[in-house]
């Protein structure tokens, strides 16, 4: 972790997967970032985009016989990555591709979050979201909120409430 700004940040994350090359294609089909290296069959570093970082995520081949992961059903692990958006229009227009490519599993409104829920090629989570502006967090800054997200809805409400400020 790198502290920029009086905070912690992730500085990029390694993954395992069946086949980076497979991972390389999704993650710039569906969510846009952009290959920094690739070692064919063996190892993808990509970056998000407008991310200031060398890379946000690897990839590493291990091979098509790998098992899924059993995080969380029969073993610690990470249960999801968290990636996020600077806009609602930007995680609307990623819900479409997640959906178009099959991926999408899940939307929740957490209050101080909207977000979508994911499986990349090798079934594991990952998390798109936008950050609420900390100003309208209110009493939900301190709750685990699950309801059902109406993206439409809350683009109308802050598009509406940043035509007031």
């Amino acid at each position: 972790m790198v502290r920029r700004h009086g905070q912690y940040q992730v500085s990029g994350l390694g993954l395992y997967v069946r086949d980076a090359g497979r991972q390389q294609q999704f993650y710039t089909d569906v969510l846009g970032f952009e290959t920094v290296i690739d070692e064919p069959g063996q190892l993808v570093f990509m970056r998000a985009p407008a991310s200031e970082n060398h890379h946000d995520i690897a990839f590493f081949t291990i091979g098509d016989g790998a098992e899924p992961s059993s995080a969380g059903r029969r073993s610690v692990g990470m249960y999801h990555i968290a990636w996020e958006v600077p806009t609602l229009d930007e995680l609307a227009a990623i819900r479409q591709r997640l959906v178009d490519a099959g991926a999408l599993y899940g939307e929740s409104d957490h209050g101080a979050n909207k977000s979508l829920y994911a499986k990349d090629p090798d079934g594991l989570e990952f998390e798109v979201m936008w950050l609420v502006p900390a100003e309208y967090w209110g009493d939900e800054e301190n709750q685990a909120i699950i309801r059902p997200l109406d993206l439409a809805h809350e683009q109308r409400r802050f598009a509406a409430l940043a035509a007031d400020d």
